[in-house]
């Protein structure tokens, strides 16, 4: 006869499995949030204000960005327009995972708040049948991971003399795990070539904005991409 295991058992089973998903992001934010933590209070801010900003704000490049900013003593509204012309990128996240997202209630809400590129790096190698629960708790971990770390360098980060060099390899290294998973779960190796491509015709052109560029030339080749399929789907059936 069958047995079927305990509910709490597989739901403790489902979360170590996605506490391992999250763990390359976490070697990735941690340090990298002590870095902002460490760099937004030798601006001139509490420590307090870093720890709020990465509870509200969650967006890392963004932080970044806005630490020389608020220390020339820019207007609010000059650093939430920035802000939002870097994280632009997030709307086209978003319109892709629309129909795996919870369809009402705060689940779907927090999803839509903390899809960061990490995230949504990990989310799309769930299989369809992950729970709306499961989702939500993958962007809690990553984004308690974020938090954990610029609270790690406000407080003990701006005490001490830490050697920061080296640690901006960090992100360069994360992104390049988080590559190798969309790899070994991918149905076509084509998004990965027009991304390289892309990056390739970009960085020649605008060396500062190539990462910009690139990712629109990639929607661009995506969206050129998606009504080719469609046809010749349609072609297919006929």
């Amino acid at each position: 006869m069958k047995r079927h295991a305990p509910a709490a058992f597989e739901s403790t089973a489902s979360s170590f499995s996605l506490l391992a998903l999250t763990a390359p992001v976490a070697m990735g934010y941690i340090p990298l949030g002590m870095v902002f933590g460490f760099l937004f209070v030798q601006a001139g801010a509490h420590w307090s204000l870093a720890v709020l900003s990465s509870l509200l704000v969650y967006a890392g490049a963004a932080q970044y960005m806005m630490i020389p900013m608020i220390a020339a003593g820019l207007p609010v509204g000059t650093i939430a327009l920035a802000t939002l012309i870097v994280n632009s990128r997030h709307i086209f996240y978003g319109l892709s995972l629309l129909n795996r997202f919870p369809k009402n209630g705060w689940l779907r809400w927090y999803l839509v708040f903390a899809l960061t590129d990490e995230t949504y790096s990990v989310l799309t190698t769930l299989p369809k049948s992950t729970s709306d629960k499961q989702m939500a708790l993958l962007a809690l971990l990553n984004h308690s991971w974020w938090v954990l770390g610029s609270t790690c360098g406000a407080i003990i980060g701006a005490q001490a003399q830490l050697a920061l060099a080296g640690l901006d390899f960090v992100l360069a290294a994360l992104f390049a795990v988080l590559t190798v998973e969309q790899w070994r779960t991918r149905k076509s190796a084509a998004p990965l070539w027009v991304a390289l491509a892309a990056y390739a015709l970009a960085y020649p052109l605008a060396g500062k904005h190539a990462l910009v560029i690139s990712i629109v030339l990639s929607i661009a080749a995506a969206m050129l991409w998606q009504p080719k399929r469609a046809i010749a789907g349609g072609v297919d059936h006929d």
